[in-house]
């Protein structure tokens, strides 16, 4: 059982939080919030709801690709799956500004959360501005099916709430080093899909490619695994094939998020953009 806030707009249908009550807005309307305690089934329930589009987070540490394999999928999948993307950046809006440049979608369906503070913060801790963010798209654009949500760079174990993501992906890259997969965490291990991305890089930076998919498999206990290249087809169908399976999944009404559980304890400090990992306080 989980405690999860739900805050609400008169007119608009409630979003919810990790217990984190969202003051009301400039404008918006007064905002009302109460705790409720979800449950297994009251999760399920609020999952698999094909009546809203399904909500796909991607994760994973800087530089591992994820905007670039977002990209990817609107190319893809555009034509036969109407899809919005939403970005979250601390100060900026640059991963949408990219997106929009290389005209992978209609500009307005790409949106942009700038979170002011830790990148996992919006995502796991209070969810409430991507919700809003997604709620806003997909009544501009009524017949979005899928909205894919891509996580600030963070660390190994930044996840998604399952509040905000319906499934999420993990990217990781061969250039992080050959070791990242056995460093371990949440995402590594529970997300719904782990993505090692960049293989065809892999000989450039002296890695096998082959074998840290095989430790992530060793990592996941059955969980999928795929090793991707852009410039490998079969890996870009592989991946097209697991959002059309798990989209279809949703849409049915069979599919339930997952959570792969909390990023390891951290302290946020008084002090505006600092804080504490493992004992080291610093700023973004």
């Amino acid at each position: 059982m989980s405690e999860i806030a739900m805050t609400s707009r008169p007119g608009s249908e409630a979003t919810a939080t990790s217990g984190i009550d969202t003051p009301a807005a400039a404008g918006q309307g007064a905002m009302t919030s109460q705790k409720i305690t979800v449950g297994v089934d009251s999760r399920r329930d609020a999952a698999s709801n094909p009546s809203r589009p399904m909500r796909l987070g991607v994760a994973g540490p800087v530089g591992t690709g994820k905007s670039s394999l977002i990209g990817m999928l609107c190319r893809e999948l555009g034509e036969e799956i109407s899809l919005g993307v939403i970005t979250n950046d601390i100060y900026t809006d640059e991963d949408a500004q990219m997106l929009r440049a290389a005209g992978v979608l209609d500009v307005d369906r790409i949106r942009a959360v700038e979170t002011g503070a830790c990148p996992h913060t919006a995502i796991r801790d209070d969810v409430s501005a991507n919700l809003v963010a997604v709620e806003d798209l997909a009544a501009d654009h009524p017949d979005v099916e899928l909205v894919l949500v891509e996580s600030g760079g963070d660390n190994l174990t930044a996840t998604f709430s399952p509040a905000l993501a319906d499934a999420q992906i993990f990217v990781l890259d061969v250039a992080g080093g050959g070791d990242v997969v056995r460093k371990g965490g949440p995402g590594i291990a529970r997300a719904d899909l782990l993505v090692v991305n960049k293989t065809d890089l892999a000989p450039h930076v002296g890695v096998d490619a082959a074998l840290m998919e095989q430790q992530g498999r060793e990592a996941r206990d059955g969980r999928p695994v795929i090793a991707l290249s852009r410039t490998d087809a079969a890996s870009v169908e592989r991946l097209t094939g697991w959002v059309r399976e798990v989209l279809a999944a949703y849409q049915g009404g069979g599919h339930v998020a997952q959570d792969p559980g909390p990023m390891a304890p951290h302290f946020h400090a008084d002090s505006e953009g600092e804080h504490t990992h493992g004992g080291v306080t610093h700023t973004h």
